[in-house]
This record gives structure tokens, C-alpha cells and sequence, in this order.
């Protein structure tokens, strides 16, 4: 998925993102509301995790902002105020999530997961097709039974063609949700990946190239 991390501690934002990166998301960073509004306004987000008390622009005017664009991506909010009438007036400007200061990271990040599967169509926590599973929980992936080993970009390409059911899903769409904002947009990385993907799930192959659109597994 790719998720938009917004927080001002840094040391804390850098560590949220490594985290979240370890499980194959695709994670960009702000440091200041100003910041997040204007990678809202250019990315497609699947996930917001927005720090409430924010300079430059307060992350309550962030979220307010962002239900009032009718943005897809879901919010989970972040403060260290943990009082009820907090986290219920931080669900009433519009975030679907809120998570106290100090949190674990593996509670984050399942949070993270749950908001991801929310921001698309339902689908189930188990990914299936072509005798592929992957259980994107777990961070597993089985051809036939047989476990495969991939590293992180892997993970996420395969996980966005099997959530295509089918269809075709372009390498501008794979770029955006596999790599983050610093990637270059004429890198050859989603045809590499693509070929490591084929090496790694073996014969049979399993993901078509539909020439000059994008990839899928039928």
C-alpha cells in the first residue's frame, strides 16, 4: 500500500516509516500539516497516519481538509492525548482510526493493514488466484503449496495484481503503490521485479505482460 506518514518528531516519523516499510508499503514522509496537504493533494494515499498536534497547519484542519476533498485514503490519527473526549472528537473530524501516544509499532502497524483493506474494495485477508496465496498479515506467499521467499517490492507487486483480480494493472499504478515519491518515474525497477516475480513463482508462469498497458494474472 502506499501510506503517508505525518508526523513532526522526526526521529519518530523515520522510525514509523522503517517500520512500515518492512512491511512492504510504500511510505512517504511530512513533517508539518503544509507539508501533508500538499502530498495529499498529488499522491493517491491508501493510508494517512496523521499526527494531531502539527505545525504550520494543525492536523485537525489536515483531516478536516481531506473529508472535505473527499480523499479515498483513511486516517489514523495519532496524539498523545488520551483522554475519551479526544479520541471522540478525533473521530468527529472525520479520522476512521486513533492511536495514543506512546503505541507499539506492531499494533501501528496492523492498524495500518486494517485501514488499507478498508480503503479499497473488501477484500479477503487471505489474497488467491492462479494457485497463488498470499496473506499480506503474515507477509507470506505460497505457489501450490509451496512457500515463496520475496523481498519486499516483490511482495507488494504481487499483492496489487492479485487485489486486480484479473485485471490490468499498469506500471504507473505499480510504481505508485510499490516505491515511494523519490522514485524515478522512468526507472526500469517494476520490469525487474516483474522478472524476478516470473523467476521466483516458477513455471507454469502465472503474470501476463498485455503489451503497452500494464501486467496481470488471469
Amino acid at each position: 500500500m502506499r501510506v503517508l506518514v505525518v508526523e513532526d518528531e522526526r526521529l519518530l516519523a523515520d522510525a514509523i516509516a522503517e517500520w512500515l516499510r518492512d512491511d512492504a508499503h510504500a511510505v512517504d514522509l511530512a513533517y508539518d500539516g503544509a507539508a501533508a496537504l500538499e502530498r495529499v493533494h498529488v499522491n493517491d494515499y491508501d493510508v494517512v497516519v496523521l499526527d494531531r498536534d502539527l505545525p504550520l497547519v494543525h492536523g485537525d484542519d489536515v483531516c478536516r481538509a481531506m473529508v472535505r476533498a473527499d480523499a479515498s485514503a483513511r486516517v489514523l490519527m495519532l496524539t498523545a492525548a488520551a483522554e475519551i473526549t479526544d479520541r471522540v472528537d478525533g473521530l468527529g473530524l472525520g479520522a476512521d482510526d486513533y492511536l495514543t501516544k506512546p503505541f507499539a509499532f506492531p499494533e501501528l502497524a496492523a492498524r495500518v493493514l486494517a485501514l488499507g483493506r478498508r480503503s479499497r474494495p473488501a477484500a479477503p485477508p487471505t489474497l488467491r488466484r492462479a494457485g497463488i496465496a498470499l496473506d499480506p498479515a503474515r507477509r507470506e506467499v505460497f505457489r501450490d503449496g509451496r512457500y515463496v521467499p520475496l523481498a519486499k517490492k516483490e511482495f507488494a507487486v504481487l499483492a496489487e495484481l492479485l487485489r486486480a483480480e484479473g485485471g490490468v494493472v499498469s506500471a504507473e499504478r505499480l510504481l505508485e503503490k510499490a516505491w515511494d515519491e523519490h522514485t524515478d518515474p522512468f526507472t526500469g525497477a517494476v520490469r525487474l521485479t516483474i522478472l524476478k516475480l516470473r523467476r521466483k513463482l516458477a513455471d507454469p508462469p502465472v503474470i501476463e505482460t498485455v503489451k503497452g498497458v500494464g501486467y496481470r494474472i488471469p
